[in-house]
């Protein structure tokens, strides 16, 4: 067949397959609005979209859900027995939160803020060196630089002192990683694996991406936040740099959770368990929730945590994301929370990693603006932390942004703590940030020149996979 009588018959079975395609996105985009845009474009323009459809379409982990909940039952055992009931009175406004993530509220609980990558991976590293059994380790991104090579080091080092430790990376967060690195952990005696939407090498799905951080050491001590093992992370490389990033360190009954979270991200990647050692008694005061999302969950859970923490603030409500994509629900609880007079301020880059996000990000807080929430730029370097403060009592440490690719097709995890002392320290951090941000009005849209505006619209086009 001639190249002119070959083309119409591509051209047919093109239009044919976004045709399908589009059965396909009207039958399992989570949204009306996804599910039009989607549709219209692979039956029109299937030559521009079906591609990125069959990278970017799946909205739910459906393997994750469907061979694995018997396991995810089993490791959450004492939920399903009901002890989530039983909530602390200083935490019954989260009593939603608690029964939508199978949690519960852990006492005794024992918390320090870690206010910047050095004093994070500072403790970090101490932590590793005291391991004496076991060392869990998930991280979105890795990277073989002077950070990435000093967490090998440590993790070789406590392998040959006959510590087990397992090590989680994301396969798409961690793409530069070279293989090197993880056959270097490997030969040393470190079970490392990469995290992937199915154990079959799949290039066709890069919608779901591991972005928890966790760290735990002998059962007893845990570490998350927003902070990944890299340079950037502690301020390095320029443009960015400082990078402005938060983690915390938590011991006592909580970090079981830590563990049951690694180990069902675990056991869906190897089929194995990893070893769940008991965790430390009570440490402190606090009470702790560890809240793991991510699009298994038969429930939009990160959108609902953001939504359920927004609505039981009553005096203050502090939010730190470097991505401001809120969906209709979070967008309305903001908006509720201005109208019964919180104090509702987020915080935000000045400067982007994502060009599109941030445009997306711009356009978002300028509607944010008008309903009576205040917008902040954080101007030393790129603000990356996932932090909630709530009233005088409450705060949050999270992987989570506040966009819709946490919200619905990340897996993330976080704490939210309930206790005054730790708030306070909370509060002294983000005084500190709001001060060196400046307080943004709604001129930064206008003064923009139209072609940027209509970047940012169209940029909003693509809210659902941002």
């Amino acid at each position: 067949m001639t190249l002119p009588h070959l083309l119409p018959l591509l051209a047919f079975l093109l239009h044919l397959a976004g045709i399908l395609a589009a059965m396909h996105a009207l039958m399992n985009t989570r949204t009306p609005q996804g599910a039009f845009a989607w549709a219209l474009g692979l039956s029109l323009l299937p030559y521009v979209t079906l591609v990125p459809y069959l990278y970017l379409g799946r909205s739910h982990f459906q393997g994750y859900v469907t061979l694995h909940r018997a396991h995810r039952k089993r490791l959450l055992q004492a939920s399903e027995r009901g002890e989530h009931a039983s909530i602390p009175e200083s935490c019954v406004r989260y009593s939603e939160m608690a029964q939508m993530v199978h949690g519960t509220f852990h006492s005794g609980q024992q918390l320090k803020l870690l206010v910047d990558g050095e004093a994070a991976f500072e403790a970090m590293f101490q932590a590793i060196a005291r391991a004496e059994r076991c060392i869990l380790v998930q991280f979105f991104i890795f990277h073989d630089d002077t950070l990435g090579q000093r967490m090998q080091h440590a993790l070789l080092e406590r392998v040959a002192a006959g510590v087990r430790v397992f090590v989680l990376f994301d396969g798409i967060g961690s793409h530069a990683l070279p293989r090197s690195y993880a056959q270097t952990l490997q030969q040393g005696g470190v079970t490392i694996y990469p995290f992937a939407t199915r154990r079959r090498p799949n290039r066709f799905q890069l919608n779901f991406r591991n972005h928890r951080k966790i760290l735990v050491i002998d059962g007893c001590v845990g570490f998350l936040g927003g902070l990944n093992v890299g340079d950037e992370y502690l301020g390095l490389k320029p443009p960015l740099a400082p990078w402005r990033d938060t983690h915390m360190q938590l011991a006592g009954p909580a970090v079981m959770d830590l563990q049951r979270s690694f180990a069902v991200d675990w056991h869906w990647v190897t089929g194995e368990l990893p070893p769940m050692l008991p965790p430390a008694p009570a440490q402190g005061d606090a009470l702790t929730l560890i809240a793991a999302t991510g699009p298994a969950d038969p429930q939009e859970t990160c959108s609902l945590f953001f939504t359920v923490a927004i609505n039981a603030a009553r005096k203050r409500l502090w939010l730190t994301t470097p991505y401001f994509v809120p969906d209709q629900a979070v967008l309305s609880a903001l908006r509720l929370a201005v109208m019964r007079g919180v104090d509702v301020r987020v915080l935000l880059p000045s400067r982007p990693d994502h060009f599109t996000v941030f445009l997306a990000s711009t356009l978002h807080a300028h509607d944010a603006l008008g309903a009576g929430i205040r917008i902040y730029r954080y101007q030393p370097g790129f603000m990356h932390q996932k932090v909630i403060l709530i009233d005088d009592d409450t705060a949050c440490i999270s992987s989570m942004n506040l966009d819709n690719r946490s919200f619905r097709l990340n897996f993330e995890i976080g704490a939210l703590n309930v206790d005054h002392a730790f708030a306070a320290d909370v509060e002294r951090m983000l005084l500190e940030d709001f001060g060196n941000s400046l307080e943004i009005t709604r001129e930064e849209y206008r003064r923009s020149s139209y072609v940027r505006r209509l970047a940012m619209h169209v940029a909003r086009l693509f809210d659902p996979v941002l």
